[in-house]
Order: structure tokens, then sequence, then C-alpha cells
């Protein structure tokens, strides 16, 4: 091993999500964490982040030796790379996982763990023959608002927990988001189901601290789509959303009006022909933008879910009940997107918070609590700094400095990641055969069962 005694990182998949990672390593964590490769299908986005390198180390000579992901288990073993962070897209996940523990390393990857049954069966069979670590990033268990609730939960204040309704939905910025890029294709994002919500099956998971272990779910493309598009008579549309007169059209993502996705993208995409801004409304789209799923819990708790891609609004509400009561949380992320005064491409507005002159619905957030018999009590929320109410801070503290005590238990590993993505491989079964399914008959290699 070098003199360095700082963990040895290796990042591959440089798109929009890998730039906290890179950010992280050279910043707030270069005490205990040093870059020392990048890798990408794609080579101008890989120099877009070496370039983004150069400002934060303010060093014009500076940049991170690179290796073309076909190398990524020479690179590993040659460079004495201790951990690989893995960003890419959803359906590579398996594979770059697996490699890299074989190789050597232990593996942090972006949610979901996988997409399907397969993926987790090479997981969990690698992480048992190498003994190497998978850790999962479900940021959102570490934003203040997801914990106050896991707070009031394990406090006992509601008693035995007997059910969950849990409603996201995505507005129509940030939900048509997911019917522009590579997600819209379900062989490669797993859907919804697999690429959102396995963030929210992992919420109530950990919530509840139980295993799920069936699901019967409905969903369709019901707003998106050529066809969806068709009926609705909305007539010729351009095939992707950087055009001249993009400005009047609600749905067209123009990638010039965002430097950032423009550098990343735009100025890349004649290297792999990759389009960030497929228009919505086009043929090719094999994923869901509602879906309601059902799940029963090992211990006897049922979820009701559902996801609406095609909101006015941004945000969530989830009720948990317990034979001693009921909590309440609701959050507007996005009050209004005709409303908003920040540019219409801000996409993700938990990421990103924006403001709306809307005067009926408000950003915000609110945790009631109200046990059997007595007034309902606000809890209050206590938010920091960055991304996701400052959650996206702590879950890079945990990841880079090892997690302390916590005793709401938020760092999460491959079998957290198991147990997300099983919901949504299940859910996705059952809206091919329209029965309910079983997840311990998935053949995820585990079974996620507890011993009671």
């Amino acid at each position: 091993m070098p003199a360095d005694r700082r963990t040895r990182f290796a990042l591959i998949g440089t798109g929009a999500r890998s730039e906290m990672y890179i950010q992280a390593i050279l910043e707030t964590h270069a005490d205990v964490a040093t870059l020392v490769g990048l890798s990408d299908t794609n080579p101008g986005r890989v120099e877009h982040y070496q370039g983004v390198i150069r400002e934060l180390t303010q060093s014009p000579d500076s940049s991170i030796p690179t290796f073309q992901p076909e190398n990524l288990t020479a690179f590993v073993r040659d460079n004495s790379v201790q951990r690989v962070i893995v960003t890419t897209p959803d359906y590579t996940h398996a594979d770059y996982i697996v490699e890299v523990l074989e190789a050597g390393a232990d593996v942090v990857v972006e949610k979901p763990l996988t997409i399907n049954a397969e993926g987790c069966q090479r997981i969990t069979r690698a992480v048992e023959q190498t003994g190497r670590s998978v850790v999962v990033t479900f940021n959102y268990r570490y934003s203040p608002r997801n914990s106050a609730l896991k707070e009031v939960i394990q406090s006992g204040a509601l008693g035995t927990i007997t059910s969950v309704d849990f409603s996201w939905m995505l507005d129509t910025v940030h939900g048509a988001d997911y019917f522009r890029r590579w997600h819209r294709e379900k062989e490669k994002s797993g859907g919804l189901l697999i690429h959102k919500a396995s963030h929210h099956f992992d919420l109530v998971n950990w919530w509840i601290d139980d295993v799920p272990e069936r699901v019967y779910a409905s969903g369709a493309l019901r707003f998106y789509g050529d066809q969806n598009a068709t009926e609705r008579g909305l007539g010729e549309r351009k095939d992707r959303g950087t055009h001249d007169g993009a400005a009047t059209d609600p749905f067209a993502l123009d990638l010039r009006d965002d430097p950032r996705l423009e550098a990343l993208y735009l100025k890349n995409e004649h290297h792999d022909g990759y389009r960030r801004d497929q228009d919505v409304f086009t043929s090719g789209i094999t994923i869901e933008d509602n879906l309601a799923l059902v799940v029963d819990y090992q211990r006897g708790p049922t979820l009701s879910y559902s996801l609406n891609a095609h909101s006015p609004w941004e945000g969530y509400r989830v009720s948990v009940n317990g034979t001693e009561g009921r909590a309440e949380l609701e959050v507007v992320e996005r009050a209004a997107v005709s409303g908003s005064s920040d540019k219409k491409n801000v996409v993700d507005p938990s990421a990103t918070p924006v403001s709306e002159d809307d005067q009926v619905r408000r950003n915000g957030e609110r945790l009631i609590v109200q046990r059997h018999w007595e007034p309902a009590t606000e809890v209050t929320i206590h938010n920091g700094e960055g991304a996701h109410g400052g959650g996206d801070r702590l879950l890079l503290s945990d990841l880079f400095n090892g997690p302390g005590e916590d005793p709401l238990g938020r760092p999460s590993g491959y079998i957290d990641g198991l147990s997300a993505v099983a919901v949504g491989i299940a859910g996705n079964e059952s809206l091919a055969t329209s029965l309910p399914v079983r997840i311990p008959e998935l053949g995820l290699g585990m079974d996620l069962r507890r011993t009671p």
C-alpha cells in the first residue's frame, strides 16, 4: 500500500450524480479520501470532470488518472484501489459491483442496487464469496424530516405499526425527466418502481424496521408517450427538447438553458449519440407513469403506495398507523410548476430548492403526531444546510469517515438495497402477470425474512 493512509477511491460513471462524490473527496473529506481514478464510456464527460477537478483544486495542471470501463479490474488491482463508487446507469450496476468485489475492493453504489432478480443473485453470491462490502447510498434516510418520522416510530409513541399509506407526487418537470433519458426504457432502469421508488421502499422498510413479503401492483403509461399524445391531440412535436422555440413548450428540456447539462451531455453526445433531452411524448417509452402497490410485511403491517409522475406539484404524504395512534408527514417540494420563479429546468426541487408564488399550496414540511384520545401535536423538524435538508452532507460524512453511533440506523448496506429493490422487482412481475407476487419466491439469492 502507498504511504498515504487515506482511502483510495476510483469512480466509474461520470454523469451528473458523480459530482457530489468528486467534490466531497477533493474538498470536505480530502483528509480521509483520495480520488485515484475516473472512468466512463463517454470520454467527453470524463474530460468535463477533469475541468471540474482543476477548478476545485485551483490547479490548472491537476488531473486524475483515467481508465476504460473494460479495464476496471486491472485498474483496481494495479492502483491499490480500496473502494469504487459506481454512478453508472442502473442496468450496469450488477456487472460493475461484482467485478469490483472480485477485484478486491469494496463498493459504494447509487440506488438502486440493481434492477432484477438475476442481478441480486450475482451480487449476493459475490459478497458471500469475497467478504467485501457494498454500501447503497440511500440519502433520503438522512433527510431531517424522514429521520424525524423514524424517531417518532422508534419511540413507541404509535404503538405497534399496523399500516402505512405513502403517496409520492412527481411534477411535470421532475417527473417528466424520467421519460426523457435512458430511464424511459424498463430494461435499463427497471421502471420507476426500481429507479425511483426503491428510495421510498427503503424508507418504509427502515421506518417500520420490517421486511416486505408480498406485493400486488397495478399501473400503466397513461400520460407520457406517443399514444397518449395522439389521444389528447397534442399534434406534431420535436423529437428532442433542445431546439428553437423550446421555451414555449413546458415539456421541453433545452440543454442550452443549463450550462452544466449542456457541458455534460449536449457537447458530448457526438461520442455516443446519447440524447439527454428526448421528447416525453415520443415512442419507445416502456415504463409506467401511474403506479399503485399493496405490500404485506413479515410482522403484519400493510403498505399502500402510489406514484404519479405528472402531478402539478411535487412532494409526498406519508401516514403511519399504529395501535396507539397515527403520524402524518406532508412535504411540498415544489408547490406549482407554473408559479415557479426559477428556470423550468430545475429538475429536482429536493436537491435544488425552488420558490413559488402560489398562494394556496406552500413549499414546506409538517410532521403531525396524534395518539388515541389526545390532541394532535406537531414535531419540529431541524434542517441543516445543503441538499435534502442537509441529508446529503450527513450521508457523505458517514460514507467517508465511517458511520458513528447512530440510534436511527441510517447507514445502509447491500441487504437494505436488496430489500428495497425486492419490492420493485416483485411489483414489476405483478404488473406483468396481474397477480400478487411473494418476494421469497423471486430467487434473490437470499431469504430476507427474519427469524422470529
